[in-house]
């Protein structure tokens, strides 16, 4: 509550300035709390509440062609400054400049525009992420550009900071011998965001790049296949990561280091969603994700080591109107994981896990 308040006084000065040269900054809180019942292996582990979100966001003009966006969340921590200096718990943190209706310019901290929608959407409408997402940094700092070549396709570039931390911070486990720090540790991004069909179909699609250590890289292939139309939502994501040096830790924390080379992964998530009345909504998601290396180092050895099921299905009531921004859901989760033989020799254990939770989320405008 401190820091809420604490944030709400930084608004102050902002609100003043705004009323005597441009305009009031549209002010948002953001919330989302839930009871859960967590299952191991089809056991009852725990029940308790949690308040999942808490985020405090402003954005509005300061001027014809200038613009800003701050979001702050109370869910990461603020007395620890990470490597691009500035606070975890600032998710964004950027200023636009639109000299013209074909060109905008970014820079600060701001959204990495990977493709995929489970990307892309606000994350009040995802209960529950894949590996995939769960394991990569979202909000970066950097500069990016967008060419909108039409009404319906637009163009990003963007270059971030790849790592907030140091080198060993951002591994976290023991390192083979040779792998150093990048001196350049940027992760560029080419995305591409375009509607067909009279706008029902949306394809959200990037490719990206980076150097996690010297002469070590890592890319990204994301992909977003989305059709809207009335109250039917559908969406199909492809993304697909191949390392030289595991930075996101998703093969090297199953058996707790070293940290692994040459990994690979792909992540496939199917959603359906209806929106049967304009005060009930309900979908149900399945996701496919594996977890490869594909070429001998150290330990490990060349193969398939996990296969992850992860199955979705939620209801959720409106009680007044989506602008209200109030929503109640009622929301289980399964997800399997398998080992495969080649991650036998670990003698490693993985459990199924399930959860159901009754929530609600709440997009309150402030001002």
């Amino acid at each position: 509550m401190k820091r809420l308040l604490c944030t709400l006084c930084l608004l102050c000065p902002l609100v003043g300035f705004a009323q005597n040269d441009v305009t009031l900054p549209n002010v948002t809180l953001e919330m989302e709390t839930s009871t859960n019942a967590s299952f191991i292996e089809n056991d009852l582990d725990e029940m308790i509440f949690k308040m999942n979100r808490v985020r405090l966001g402003f954005n509005g003009d300061l001027g014809d062609n200038l613009s800003y966006h701050f979001r702050t969340t109370f869910h990461k921590p603020y007395d620890k400054f990470t490597g691009d200096n500035i606070s975890k718990a600032v998710e964004l943190a950027k200023v636009m400049y639109t000299p013209s209706e074909k060109w905008d310019f970014a820079a600060g901290k701001m959204f990495v525009v990977h493709g995929g929608y489970e990307n892309y959407v606000n994350v009040l409408l995802v209960r529950e992420f894949t590996d995939f997402n769960n394991n990569i940094e979202v909000y970066k700092t950097g500069v990016q550009g967008t060419y909108h070549k039409s009404d319906d396709h637009h163009f990003t570039f963007q270059v971030v900071n790849n790592r907030s931390v140091s080198h060993h911070e951002l591994f976290g486990y023991m390192l083979p011998d040779g792998i150093q720090a990048a001196k350049v540790p940027f992760l560029a991004t080419f995305n591409w965001d375009g509607y067909f069909a009279d706008k029902t179909v949306r394809l959200l699609y990037s490719a990206s790049a980076s150097q996690v250590a010297q002469g070590k890289y890592m890319y990204y292939i994301t992909a977003g296949n989305i059709y809207e139309k009335g109250p039917v939502l559908a969406y199909f994501d492809v993304m697909y990561t191949r390392a030289q040096v595991d930075k996101n830790q998703r093969l090297t924390s199953l058996f707790g280091g070293p940290v692994a080379q040459n990994v690979q992964y792909l992540t496939l998530i199917a959603d359906f969603e209806y929106q049967f009345t304009p005060k009930w909504n309900a979908y149900v998601k399945g996701a496919y994700e594996t977890a490869n290396v594909y070429k001998d180092n150290g330990m490990y050895k060349k193969g398939h080591y996990l296969t992850t099921w992860n199955a979705q299905a939620c209801v959720e009531w409106l009680p007044f109107t989506k602008e209200k921004g109030l929503k109640f859901y009622l929301h289980y989760v399964y997800k399997g994981n398998q080992l495969q033989d080649v991650a036998s020799m670990f003698n490693a254990f993985i459990p199924d896990t399930q959860r159901i939770s009754l929530g609600l989320t709440y997009m309150i405008p402030v001002l």
